[in-house]
């Protein structure tokens, strides 16, 4: 090895964000292992590279004893003494055992440990950033699709939307950008791998954030959100100053801030309603757009018995038990609708 080579670690150190003296130690551990491998010795052996011109040399670590019975680790007192009459017995011995072909083993195997500590140097910068990005949005390209896995490319690193978290009836094209919610940062042998999701509820929080600057800002507070992807969301917002309307922050002039959030979430239904610490306000503003007529709350089983007109049972239900299911979800209390007619027969 030369300055050149020492120049280059230099430059790529500056490059890539590693410490000179790691790559060094690491180069330095690999031509010791080298070194053993190209000349069959189970001697102690250290390798060292000169900083200044690039030299490489191998020293035999040997332990002074009164008597070598192991020319390969020990050396005798007598033969120390012959090199520096300090040593003495315990002392190790450092004895240069350079080969005169070695520099060119030494170049090779430099160049391995730093193309292989840069991929890891590169790994773990890529790993520091996304694991930071959790929980949080990114905008990414569509790159390919294998074995219902759709493969995102996010600049630095490619990340996997699973079939679980894939929003059924989207269609991702290949060149698609998309909006997407870090789920989960993986470290893997392979580097790190970006869970990502169009489903989870997290998603359309985040997006509700870029949207609205109340949200930003902290005066509107999303309380709750419940979600079956593709078809509807609702979600429960609470202001904290009163002359700021939270509904009519998140849903925008003409209705404005939310289309872009149903445009992104491609044509999903979204319910805005006011939080409230009154329970029963609560479920039946969660069961929007159905008008109820009273809630019983019983809070020692945590359920609301609701009562609707008949005409508005169908729709406080919802096709499939959807309306009152993610009304549930929302507030966390288990929700039992009748209408007018069933409540009068019932008792």
């Amino acid at each position: 090895m030369n300055g050149e080579f020492l120049q280059a670690i230099e430059q790529i150190a500056k490059e890539k964000g590693i410490k000179e003296e790691v790559l060094f130690d690491a180069i330095d551990a690999a031509l010791v292992t080298a070194y053993k491998k190209n000349y069959g010795t189970s001697q102690n052996v250290k390798v060292t590279i000169n900083r200044e011109n690039g030299d490489v040399e191998v020293y035999a670590r040997k332990t002074v004893v009164e008597v070598a019975n192991d020319d390969l680790l020990e050396i005798s007192l007598e033969e120390a003494k012959k090199i520096n009459r300090n040593y003495d017995i315990g002392d190790i011995v450092e004895i240069k055992v350079t080969p005169k072909n070695f520099g060119r083993i030494a170049a090779q195997t430099a160049k391995q440990v730093v193309v292989q500590r840069i991929r890891e140097a590169e790994r773990s910068n890529v790993y520091e950033e996304f694991i930071n990005k959790e929980d949080e949005i990114v905008t990414g390209m569509v790159q390919r699709k294998e074995k219902n896995n759709v493969y995102i490319d996010l600049g630095k690193t490619e990340a996997i939307l699973g079939p679980n978290e894939q929003t059924p009836g989207e269609v991702y094209n290949i060149g698609d950008r998309i909006k997407t919610y870090v789920v989960e940062v993986k470290k893997t042998t392979k580097g790190p791998q970006v869970i990502l999701s169009r489903t989870h509820p997290g998603l359309v929080k985040r997006l509700f954030e870029l949207e609205v600057p109340e949200i930003k800002d902290g005066i509107v507070e999303i309380k709750s959100i419940s979600r079956e992807a593709g078809s509807r969301t609702k979600m429960a917002v609470y202001s904290h100053d009163e002359n700021v309307d939270a509904v009519g922050a998140c849903v925008g002039q003409k209705g404005q801030r939310v289309q872009v959030i149903v445009d992104e979430l491609r044509g999903e239904k979204i319910d805005i309603i006011e939080w409230s610490s009154d329970m029963a306000v609560y479920v039946a503003s969660a069961l929007s757009p159905a008008k109820v007529i009273s809630v019983n709350i019983n809070k020692e089983e945590n359920t609301a018995n609701v009562i609707v007109s008949d005409s508005q049972l169908s729709l406080a239900i919802g096709k499939e038990g959807q309306n009152a299911r993610l009304a549930a979800k929302l507030t966390g209390c288990k929700i039992d609708i009748k209408s007018e007619s069933q409540a009068l027969l019932n008792g």
